[in-house]
């Protein structure tokens, strides 16, 4: 029987094994024969000592198993300091499996020479045990490498059998004893070969195991990789796809704002304001997405109360749910929440979209429980439920079980795993409970306080323009842009000063008797240039800190990160025409009152 290694191994994890199984040699061969060498030398003195061994003889045969058993030693300090790599195991092995050859020999001599003129069984015995049961210690120190088992194990077992066989007639005994070494020479030799094959069988699954962290490694880093590519791809891309639906919004606005309009031109702005509309929830998402990766989300918990968030995301979806024939229900609440509001109100946004979205019938309810010093809010819906093996995926981006055919009217499948994310981001854990054909509950778990102060920073679109014709700097490369801008601003009356850079900027600027009120600019500009050293080189120059708004198309990760970190007011391409109003009003304001103006105007 030959125990052959995996054939599942490749050639190179062979050659891994193989010097696996020298390594564990050259591990375990000090111990063995120490012990095999002074067996040797306690036999040989107590054959002496009883007067059946000639000195000379005895003396030869320990001095013979001690110098195998020195040059074992010396083969494995030589071994050791070599260092031998994983494609030399064979001259290593080769040394190893000569020395264990002459080292069984010497024993195999031992169990029929040693004491064979003696002429006494018991003690022809103790010498054939000691034999044998140095054979046996091959199992464990040399049984990871099958040449070097066989090499000491078969030489020093073989002579003993024949010298059984030989001597069966001599001492009554000696039929028992022949039977006896032969069970215990097939039974050693099998334990031998099996030990191998567990050992081969173990480092082979370690290899293997090796192998596949090393590919998952791999795999990992191209997975990174792509992600990388993907990310980068997608910030150029939506940069340059929110400069045309950007100056295609602000169009749209400046177009409504036009007197007269007929019936027909005013619902074609209607609709392109639809679309619009749906590209800018589309690019929202999608940055949400990677604000969230780029860990430029902050977490700024305050009191609030909970029934005026609840009671405005209910009201704005009312529209929606009535078309659909869904009632809408918010039971009132007392209780007040310590978190972030803004980010609880979008986590409850997505739910509340998303149930209404999936349902087509019944009612949609929204309610809180007071859970100890929590705040459980959960919305309820009658939709068709969700299966338990689908529980975890919907929370992936761009999952969406009922819609195959990606209807956009459905969503984009973004929003729960944004809800998802921010949850996480907030600690607040959202759970989810679901019965096929009845509906699903979506519930998140936050923080619960007893006073609550609710400050809102908001200007809708019906607000007086501050300071009529004051001046707005707008900085933007693209041509359509600063168009579109220039006629959106001069409609809602303004005075409006565009330019392409910061010197162009400058040069403007120095033509003009009026500071700016306002500086408007986007983030990447041609070349090297970027907004934020734009406004602080107008500022500088202004010579007072203006109000400036940064707006960006970009999504990348780094960009993000530095526009954040700024500290301006940050607005995302496409910017919705009541969001920029609101912004301009709001930072004029903040100006008269000496304030900063905070960026919870745009979150």
């Amino acid at each position: 029987m030959v125990n052959l290694p995996p054939a599942s191994l490749s050639l190179a994890s062979m050659t891994r094994l193989r010097a696996a199984q020298v390594a564990a040699l050259f591990q375990n061969v000090v111990i063995g024969v120490i012990g095999a060498a002074s067996a040797a030398i306690i036999l040989v003195g107590a054959l002496l000592d009883l007067h059946i061994l000639d000195v000379i003889t005895g003396v030869a045969w320990a001095g013979y198993i001690v110098c195998c058993a020195l040059a074992h030693i010396a083969l494995r300090y030589c071994y050791d300091r070599a260092g031998p790599d994983h494609l030399q195991w064979r001259r290593w092995a080769d040394l190893f499996v000569i020395i264990s050859l002459a080292e069984g020999l010497g024993w195999g001599w031992a169990s029929v020479a040693l004491a064979g003129n003696s002429g006494q069984f018991s003690v022809e015995m103790v010498v054939l045990i000691v034999a044998l049961t140095v054979a046996a210690g091959a199992i464990p120190a040399f049984g990871s490498y099958l040449p070097a088992f066989i090499a000491l194990f078969l030489p020093t077992t073989i002579p003993s059998l024949i010298w059984g066989y030989e001597f069966r007639a001599a001492f009554p005994e000696a039929p028992m004893m022949f039977m006896l070494m032969v069970l215990y020479v097939i039974a050693m030799g099998t334990l031998g070969i099996r030990a191998n094959r567990g050992f081969n069988e173990l480092v082979g699954l370690r290899i293997k195991a090796s192998e596949l962290a090393l590919d998952l490694l791999k795999q990992k880093e191209l997975a990174e990789q792509a992600s990388l590519a993907k990310s980068q791809f997608l910030a150029a891309a939506s940069h340059d796809l929110r400069q045309p639906v950007h100056a295609l919004g602000l169009y749209a606005g400046a177009l409504r704002a036009v007197t007269g309009l007929p019936a027909a031109a005013a619902r074609i702005v209607d609709r392109m304001e639809v679309s619009t509309t749906a590209l800018n929830d589309l690019f929202s998402a999608i940055l949400d997405i990677s604000r969230l990766d780029a860990g430029v989300v902050e977490v700024r918990p305050e009191p609030f109360a909970l029934q005026p968030v609840l009671s405005r995301i209910c009201h704005d979806y009312a529209e929606e749910a009535n078309d659909k024939f869904i009632a809408v229900r918010q039971i009132a609440t007392s209780l007040a929440a310590l978190s972030d509001p803004h980010l609880v109100e979008r986590i409850l946004r997505n739910l509340i979209s998303n149930a209404i979205r999936h349902s087509d019938r019944g009612r949609v309810v929204v309610g809180c429980r007071r859970q100890a010093n929590a705040v459980r809010i959960e919305v309820w819906d009658t939709g068709p439920g969700i299966a338990a093996a689908d529980r975890e995926r919907i929370f992936q981006e761009y999952v969406q079980l009922q819609n195959p055919e990606r209807d956009r009217a459905k969503g984009l499948g973004l929003g729960l795993a944004i809800a998802r994310r921010l949850s996480d981001l907030l600690g607040c854990g959202l759970t989810l409970q679901s019965r096929i054909g009845r509906g699903s509950c979506f519930s998140i778990r936050v923080p619960a306080t007893v006073a609550a102060t609710v400050s809102t920073l908001s200007t809708t679109e019906g607000s007086l323009v501050v300071a009529r014709g004051a001046v707005i700097l707008v900085v933007d490369d693209e041509a359509a842009v600063c168009d579109a801008m220039n006629t959106l601003l001069t409609g809602w009356g303004y005075r409006v000063i565009t330019a392409e850079s910061g010197a162009a900027a400058l040069a403007a600027l120095s033509r003009c008797p009026e500071r700016p009120r306002i500086i408007i600019c986007d983030y990447r500009l041609r070349g090297q240039e970027n907004g934020i050293e734009v406004i602080r080189l107008l500022q500088a120059e202004c010579d007072e800190p203006i109000p400036a708004v940064l707006i960006t198309g970009d999504t990348a990760e780094d960009r993000l990160v530095e526009a954040q970190a700024s500290g301006l007011v940050l607005l995302h391409k496409p910017v919705h025409n009541s969001k920029l109003r609101a912004v301009i009003v709001n930072s004029m304001r903040s100006r008269i009152r000496g304030d900063d103006i905070s960026l919870e105007a745009i979150r």
